[in-house]
């Protein structure tokens, strides 16, 4: 289950994805979590999705 608060799914996402997975899709596919969604989300912190860096910024 991921975290309901904002700032603190940004810090887990972006953990998960330098420690576990090469990119977002795999991520929302192994957590079964709507990338859309999610994307959203983080979004309303002003964050967005660099697959070059596989992180949000």
């Amino acid at each position: 289950m991921l975290p309901k608060d904002p700032h603190i799914l940004l810090s887990y996402v972006n953990t998960k994805l330098r420690d576990q997975y090469p990119s977002l899709p795999a991520l929302c596919d192994d957590l079964d979590t709507d990338q859309a969604s999610l994307c959203r989300v983080l979004e309303g912190l002003d964050c967005r999705y660099d697959p070059v860096y596989n992180q949000f910024i």
